[in-house]
């Protein structure tokens, strides 16, 4: 099994990237497993200290559980990858069922900050978009599907996202084998992507 490694700051196009991806595959022939669902429960917690969950710091994120099932795939076995509400910050009864293939997509802004995670990369993939542009998609993704207000969204950008892009996001970018500038507008960079992919299905 091959993994790829998407990485990259919020609001980079890392999803953009892996769905234009994916869909130039058929019959989900590439697996996907999105760090995203992987995010600590936090039902136990009040509304008000929900609100002050930090999602862009590695401890949020039970890589563990992440680790084990890419494991697991490996070693043709398959998984019940979790998911994830944002808007309650719960960790939902619905799993969504992965089996194993020739290659997977790990996507998350910090697969590259966990060592072990890291290591079990066959290819990482670095998206790399400029502040302003990541800044106006975390607004506008945070409003219409997170459940924030325009001031929480940009007060929780400059608490969280902002410092912790700069600790451990930007920083993990040298772990990178490729860069892939602008995310889903980069035809090129993609295209590339695509290629790797589609040699290692035929000759995995």
């Amino acid at each position: 099994m091959y993994i790829i490694g998407i990485a990259g700051g919020s609001g980079s196009g890392k999803t953009s990237v892996v769905k234009k991806i994916i869909n130039s595959f058929p019959n989900e022939s590439v697996r996907v497993l999105s760090q995203d669902a992987y995010y600590k429960d936090n039902g136990i917690l009040t509304q008000e200290q929900r609100e002050q969950i930090n999602f862009d710091h590695p401890e949020s994120i039970e890589f563990s559980l992440l680790i084990q099932h890419l494991q697991k795939l490996k070693e043709g076995k398959s998984i019940e990858m979790p998911t994830y509400s944002y808007i309650t910050c719960t960790r939902q009864k619905e799993t969504i069922p992965v089996e194993p293939g020739k290659v997977v997509i790990v996507e998350g802004i910090l697969i590259f900050a966990d060592p072990e995670l890291r290591d079990m990369i066959d290819l990482k993939v670095f998206v790399d978009t400029e502040a302003d542009e990541r800044i106006m998609r975390i607004i506008k993704r945070d409003v219409n599907q997170r459940g924030r207000g325009l001031d929480k969204s940009i007060q929780h950008y400059q608490k969280f996202v902002k410092p912790m892009h700069q600790i451990f996001i930007e920083p993990s970018k040298r772990y990178a084998d490729i860069i892939i500038p602008e995310g889903g507008h980069n035809a090129k960079g993609i295209d590339i992507l695509i290629s790797k992919i589609r040699w290692m299905l035929r000759e995995g």
